[in-house]
């Protein structure tokens, strides 16, 4: 038994990572292939040729189609051959290479791992800051060799940032703020109101305010492998809520978990704000400023997975503050074992 679902949608690409050209990236332990079509439709398609098992992504694009660089077997963007390495040899079309399904929506390219008759895009999460007019979403992906859910541990306990991003978002009220966390079906949320702090450099910074302010942090946990932050700060006059806050500068931390393998996983990271959404220039700093902050994190889980590697007689401990990332894990746990498709 693998540690991830299987039925489910799961964050292949950003939309801008995908083009003409192959791009080659193992999801969930299986090599895939993805490229658009001349129409922009995406192609995902395992990356071995069903000759001697070349990677396609290593071919060359012809049309819609894609031909191996070692015999020359022609594919179709349905995996089914249309030429054969012999020009004089009739095309046997039974030589096919497995397809994926795929969907694009929230700048993400979603692919289904599992039975195809089950791919609903009704199942993929609902990302409304990703898509709406009044915010804007940008983000990166980074490849990191540690298990998926050592990450969603990270997200779902941020007394880390204290330590780990003292020099950005850390500060000690992290650390002294009460936590709430409850279960509702299979999601997890874990809350956390800071009312009445100095804020740290980079909120203080968006909400363009010295004074004393009101901090939030509400991270979520989402099937399979989701975790969405949100996160801000209010001027303490303005009457924020930890259930009302859109007084000050809101975002919603999007991170989505894909496994690669049983010790590697990409992970795709990304920010929706609700301020200075028209400039260009602070996205772009923004992106690079938290592309900053969760190489912090990287570093950090990478020597863990290589601790756990080494320490093998040795085994994780929870402690009140790891409550949210311990139910993430039995709900996974729990999905796994009910063959559940992903989130409802």
């Amino acid at each position: 038994m693998t540690s991830w679902l299987t039925n489910t949608w799961y964050v292949a690409a950003w939309d801008t990572e995908v083009d003409t050209a192959p791009l080659s990236r193992t999801i969930c332990g299986v090599p895939m292939l993805f490229y658009r079509r001349l129409d922009r439709r995406i192609v995902a398609m395992r990356d071995a040729c069903p000759h001697r098992l070349l990677p396609l992504s290593l071919g060359i694009r012809e049309g819609d189609s894609i031909r191996c660089k070692y015999h020359g077997l022609k594919l179709g963007p349905d995996g089914v051959a249309e030429e054969m390495p012999l020009a004089n040899d009739p095309v046997n079309r039974s030589i096919c290479v497995e397809t994926f399904i795929t969907h694009e929506r929230h700048r993400f390219v979603w692919v289904w791992i599992g039975e195809r008759e089950r791919a609903d895009p009704a199942l993929i999460p609902d990302l409304w800051p990703c898509s709406h007019p009044d915010w804007v979403f940008d983000g990166d992906h980074y490849a990191i060799a540690c298990d998926y859910r050592l990450m969603i541990d990270n997200l779902m306990d941020l007394t880390h940032e204290t330590h780990v991003h003292s020099g950005s978002i850390g500060q000690p009220e992290i650390m002294e703020a009460p936590l709430t966390c409850r279960v509702d079906g299979d999601r997890v949320f874990l809350s956390r109101w800071m009312p009445d702090i100095t804020p740290p450099p980079f909120w203080r910074d968006a909400l363009r305010h010295d004074g004393p302010v009101d901090r939030w942090q509400i991270c979520q946990f989402v099937l399979p492998s989701a975790v969405m932050i949100d996160v801000g700060v209010a001027p303490v006059a303005a009457g924020a809520t930890l259930d009302s806050h859109d007084q000050g500068v809101r975002g919603m931390v999007v991170d989505f978990m894909t496994p690669e393998t049983e010790e590697s996983h990409h992970y795709f990271w990304g920010m929706a704000r609700n301020f200075d959404i028209h400039d260009v220039g602070f996205t772009a700093r923004l992106k690079r400023q938290q592309g900053g902050v969760f190489a912090e994190d990287r570093a950090v889980l990478e020597q863990q997975q290589a601790s756990m590697r080494a320490n093998p007689d040795l085994k994780l401990r929870a402690y009140s503050i790891d409550q949210g990332g311990v139910r993430a894990r039995q709900i996974i746990a729990r999905a796994i074992a009910a063959g559940k498709e992903g989130p409802p």
